[in-house]
């Protein structure tokens, strides 16, 4: 990516859940190397190259605003987040629009084994609005993703429950580019009580 599309891809951080199987404690506001997780992956998109960042929150979403920092971020509430991760990507491409931005980069607040080197990949890859990226581990699709803004209504209208943008790049699996990050992050997910140990 040039240093002139720097501007046109905005990160898009889905950090609204509840953490159902945390017992309901929200993964925005797990520690993390001395910081709230939402601290950390913004923190992440920020140092991958993100000038603009967009943050959606849901679970405890005061709570959230009270105690991170995430100053220099948009903040997207999304009433709606017991829906599932569908609704927040809905609410944060919405949130979107009339921004400027070409594309968006979505990655996941619980995810802290992605960092800012498979981000900045995935960023790298980025064309133009039609682009479609996702980061790879051993040649399976995983996070972080890029959408390009003329894929935005398709994946808002096929995004629902927990399925995210699942069945869109089902629908366009020859179109996405994989760009692999394996050798650079590990993209486990912090769901349960055991996942914990990832957390330092």
């Amino acid at each position: 990516m040039t240093d002139n599309h720097r501007g046109e891809v905005a990160g898009l951080l889905l950090a609204a859940g509840g953490g159902r199987r945390l017992g309901g404690r929200p993964k925005a506001l797990l520690e993390h190397r001395g910081r709230l997780l939402v601290e950390h992956a913004v923190g992440v998109l920020r140092a991958a190259g993100c000038g603009r960042i967009h943050v959606v929150l849901g679970a405890r979403a005061e709570d959230v605003h009270e105690r991170a920092d995430l100053s220099g971020c948009v903040l997207v509430d999304n009433p709606d987040w017991a829906e599932g991760m569908g609704s927040s990507l809905r609410t944060g491409l919405a949130s979107l629009a009339g921004t400027g931005a070409r594309a968006a980069l979505v990655s996941l607040v619980d995810q802290p084994g992605i960092g800012a080197a498979a981000v900045a990949r995935v960023l790298g890859a980025y064309e133009d609005e039609k682009s479609l990226v996702s980061a790879a581990y051993d040649g399976m699709r995983g996070h972080p993703v890029l959408f390009g803004a003329a894929h935005w209504a398709g994946i808002s209208a096929s995004a629902t429950g927990d399925r995210g943008a699942r069945d869109y790049l089902k629908e366009h699996a020859g179109r996405i580019r994989l760009v692999e990050c394996a050798d650079v992050a590990e993209p486990y997910d912090i769901d349960t009580e055991a996942d914990l140990r990832h957390l330092e």
